[in-house]
């Protein structure tokens, strides 16, 4: 019998705080609402109706993102979940089978818990989803007759007795598409919320002759998600499973517990995966690969004998051919590695292709970006690319090539050949110590003169026979400049004498103008940027003297 499937993506989800829907939340690398769709769509259903409310848009855009052919139902009032399932009717027109309910924030139902609904459909006209709780808490209880159900009670319309029961309701209902909507539309909402519930089908289908069934699973594929905190014991609970599933299937996790998976990540069996491993959405591991420690991959796949990292990342686009290699502190996007290529050290490799056996020394850069257009970058198989080649794309280095260290690539090299590139080194004898003496006359001087407050660059200037621009040019290349240079050591100056008993009787402002400091509410906000403390505290920590 044909089925078709009818997921609830309408809510808010307020206790998530967040402007986000909450079924767009991401688990695994996926939103929520993809979970339920995939686990749906083992059932190979004829139509997948997804009903949406908050940001609609949002929720209808990553719906057809995972399913083009998914149907949209909109529910502008959130008036409860049998109002939310009519809200598919029209969708629906003209099907005829099986209609099973499912919801866009409850991620783990498993596609064989399904199957074992459809068949359940066999004897029963309703089949309910249940589970035997442990805490019960807030959940819509199921009320037995025998091996039939009776009824479902929602916690807050149920008495003291209903309450006592621990087979819980999940939500998840599978019946008859025509039957379905006939029973929604005698459900109406006499209850504590005002809402329409889908839960109110089972009595009234006991009332017209039909049976209702339960199908039970374990608690733990029932979660829903309602929560940041639910969502994250949502998140350990999956990486949990997903890490046994892996060491199951024959891959080697040297650390599992520091390994994350994503809903579709794919690895071969005598894969090997270090600790601290990423798994983005989109990556497949072929039998015999190694991840080594400390790598993020995402869409990406990794043929085998490839060793990738540690510290590597790989970003969508990439393809990594057999026993290929990517090292330390490499990122590679949207690029094609030939077998037996390797890019080792320290490099960006994005947008190409490498050839087969080709070498990528370590610093090597493919500019492919120019600010508007992603640009290619081509080398050949067992091409040589030096250290801290720039490849300035697009360009193409022939099969054979090489490239000497620090070139800059800007034209074609053909096949065999050796491009050079860069500046002519010049050498300056002596001028190393030359300028080395300059700046260490220029430091003494400008210490001897530190009190002084016509302290300046053109002063120093003057006295050492250069220009302020080149003065400037001596501090920059220190990573400073002539101003904080002098403001530092009169910083120090002034602490010094601040921490010295001798001088506790002498007052703040006289130190600081001493010390060169011609405004005392400047010198007192730098002292207490520098240090984290004011002068006055550095005296009383100093001397024990409170002023």
């Amino acid at each position: 019998m044909p089925v078709s499937l009818v997921i609830l993506a309408a809510g808010m989800g307020s206790r998530m705080n967040s402007d986000l829907p909450k079924v767009l939340h991401p688990l695994a690398g996926a939103p929520l609402l993809l979970h339920a769709m995939r686990a749906g769509a083992a059932l190979e259903p004829e139509r997948v109706v997804v009903v949406t409310g908050h940001e609609g848009e949002k929720v209808a855009k990553a719906a057809r993102a995972e399913n083009p052919e998914a149907l949209i139902a909109h529910q502008a009032d959130q008036l409860g979940t049998a109002h939310a399932v009519a809200q598919a009717r029209e969708a629906l027109a003209g099907f005829s089978g099986d209609l099973v309910v499912l919801y866009g924030d409850t991620p783990f139902i498993r596609p064989e818990t399904l199957e074992a609904m459809r068949e359940a459909r066999a004897r029963h006209g309703v089949v309910v989803l249940g589970f035997d709780a442990a805490d019960p808490a807030r959940y819509g209880r199921l009320v037995m007759a025998g091996e039939r159900l009776d009824r479902i009670v929602e916690f807050n319309d149920a008495t003291d007795e209903e309450r006592a029961i621990t087979l819980c309701n999940s939500g998840v209902v599978c019946a008859d598409s025509s039957t379905l909507f006939e029973l929604i539309d005698a459900v109406g909402n006499a209850n504590a919320k005002g809402e329409y519930y889908l839960t109110d089908i089972v009595a009234i289908a006991r009332e017209r002759g039909l049976s209702a069934g339960v199908v039970t699973c374990p608690e733990a594929e029932t979660l829903g998600i309602n929560t940041r905190a639910e969502l994250a014991a949502a998140e350990a609970a999956f990486q949990t499973r997903a890490r046994v599933e892996a060491l199951d299937l024959g891959v080697t996790l040297t650390a599992p517990e520091t390994v994350f998976f994503a809903l579709d990540t794919v690895i071969g069996r005598d894969a090997l995966v270090g600790p601290n491993v990423v798994f983005g959405p989109g990556v497949t591991i072929e039998s015999g690969a190694e991840i080594r420690a400390f790598c993020h991959l995402e869409g990406c796949h990794v043929s085998r004998g490839a060793v990738v990292g540690p510290f590597a990342r790989l970003r969508p686009g990439t393809e990594l051919a057999e026993d290929t290699r990517v090292g330390n502190f490499v990122e590679v996007k949207n690029a094609i590695l030939d077998e037996g290529a390797k890019v080792n050290h320290l490099s960006y490799i994005g947008d190409a292709q490498v050839g087969e056996r080709a070498n990528i020394g370590a610093g090597t850069i493919t500019c492919n970006y120019d600010g508007v257009m992603k640009h290619r970058t081509e080398i050949g198989a067992r091409a040589f690319i030096g250290s801290d080649t720039m490849l300035v794309a697009p360009v193409r280095v022939g099969a054979d090539a090489m490239t000497a260290s620090g070139s800059v690539i800007t034209a074609d090299v053909p096949d065999g050949a050796l491009a050079l590139a860069r500046a002519r080194q010049e050498v300056k004898p002596g001028l190393a110590l030359r300028l080395m003496d300059r700046l260490r006359a220029i430091k003494a001087d400008i210490e001897r003169n530190l009190t002084d407050p016509g302290l300046s660059p053109r002063w120093i200037s003057m006295r050492h026979g250069i220009s302020p621009r080149y003065l400037r040019s001596l501090f920059s290349d220190e990573g400073t400049s002539f101003t904080d240079h002098v403001a530092l050591r009169r910083l120090m100056l002034a602490r010094r004498r601040l921490s010295d008993p001798a001088q506790s009787g002498v007052p703040v402002g006289r130190i600081a103008a001493e010390a060169g400091f011609g405004d005392l509410s400047w010198f007192n906000a730098r002292f207490r940027q520098r240090f984290g403390l004011t002068p006055s505290q550095v005296r009383v920590l100093a001397t024990g003297r409170q002023v």
